[in-house]
C-alpha cells in the first residue's frame, strides 16, 4: 500500500519513513513545503495527485510556550490542519493515522489514563491537538488516533532547536558543573522507533478509534534525567529545580501518564518499559 508521510522530516516523523521502508512500504515523503495542512485546496491537490492508501500525520505546532502565546497559529496547524486531512480522507478514500497527545489530560487523575477517560486540557496547546481530534472523529470514516507522551528520536527536534529533552541534558552536561530539573511533572517517555514498531501492526487492522502508545512505567523530569546520566556514565550533580525558577512557564499537567488500554484489549501492545527504550536511543548516539 502506499503510505504518505506527513512531517517525514520530524523526529516522529523520520522514524516513520525509515522504518516504513525497511519493511517494503511505497513510501511518499511530505515535508512542509510539499503539503500545507492548514490550507484545504494544499492539501487535496497533493493527496489528489499522490493517491494514498493511508495518511501518517506527524505534523504539529508542539512547542508548548509557542503554542501559549500565538494560539491561534497552533489552532490552524493542530486542529484545522487535522480537519482538512479528515475531510480529504474521506474524498480520496485513505486511512487517516493521526498523533496526538497525553496533554489532552489535566493530570489530577491521580493514576494512569485510558483511552475513555474524559480529556480536559489545561494549555493551548492540549487544547488544541483536542480538537484535532474531535474533528478526526466526528469527520474520518476511517482513522487511528494515537496519544504519544515525552517524545525523543534520532532525527534533530526543529521545533526545540535541534535538542529533545535527552539530547538537552547530554549537552547540559558538558556545559555545566550543576544540571537543574524539575521533579513535579510525571509522564512516560517514549523513545519514537518504539512508536513505529507499534504502529506496523496496529495500521493492518481495522480496529479503528482512539489509542494510547506510550512506554511502560512513569517517571519525573528529574528521574529521567537521572537515568539519562546514570546509563550514559555520566557523572554530574543533579538537582531538584524548584518550579518557581520557571518564570511564567506555560502550565503542563503534573500528572500525564497513559495506560494502553485499548492496545492491550485488542492484543497488540507490545510497548516496552521506558528505560529500555532510552538504553537503545543511547547507544545509537554512542555508536
Amino acid at each position: 500500500m502506499k503510505i504518505a508521510v506527513i512531517g517525514s522530516n520530524g523526529q516522529l516523523g523520520a522514524d516513520v519513513c525509515r522504518i516504513l521502508l525497511e519493511n517494503n512500504e511505497d513510501v511518499v515523503p511530505l515535508t512542509h513545503e510539499m503539503v500545507e495542512v492548514v490550507d484545504a485546496k494544499s492539501v487535496n491537490d497533493v493527496m489528489g495527485k499522490i493517491l494514498p492508501s493511508v495518511v501518517i500525520n506527524t505534523s504539529a505546532m508542539h512547542q508548548v510556550e509557542a503554542c501559549e502565546a500565538d494560539p491561534s497559529s497552533a489552532l490552524r496547524v493542530n486542529a484545522l490542519g487535522a480537519r482538512n486531512l479528515a475531510v480529504a480522507s474521506n474524498e480520496y478514500s485513505y486511512l487517516l493515522v493521526h498523533f496526538s497527545t497525553d496533554y489532552v489530560f489535566d493530570g489530577k487523575k491521580g493514576g494512569p489514563y485510558i483511552e475513555t477517560d474524559c480529556p480536559n486540557p489545561i494549555n493551548a496547546y492540549g487544547l488544541s491537538k483536542l480538537a484535532g481530534e474531535l474533528f478526526i472523529r466526528q469527520i474520518a470514516e476511517r482513522y487511528f488516533i494515537f496519544r504519544a507522551s515525552g517524545l525523543y528520536g534520532m532525527n534533530p527536534c526543529r521545533a526545540k532547536k535541534g535538542l529533545n529533552f535527552v539530547r538537552l541534558m547530554l549537552k547540559l552536561a558538558g556545559e555545566r558543573d550543576e544540571v537543574r530539573v524539575v521533579d513535579d511533572e510525571v509522564l512516560t517517555p517514549t523513545y519514537t522507533e518504539e512508536i513505529v514498531y507499534q504502529l506496523l501492526p496496529v495500521i493492518r487492522s481495522t480496529d479503528y478509534g482512539v489509542y494510547h502508545m506510550s512506554a511502560e512505567g512513569s517517571c519525573s523530569w528529574y528521574e529521567f534525567a537521572k537515568k539519562i546520566f546514570e546509563i550514559s556514565g555520566i557523572s554530574i550533580k543533579l538537582a531538584v529545580a524548584d518550579p518557581s525558577e520557571f518564570s511564567g512557564k506555560t502550565p503542563r499537567p503534573k500528572y500525564s501518564v497513559m495506560e494502553n488500554a485499548a492496545l492491550k484489549s485488542a492484543g497488540l501492545d507490545r510497548m516496552a518499559h521506558w528505560t529500555e527504550g532510552l538504553k537503545k536511543y543511547l547507544s545509537k548516539l554512542s555508536s
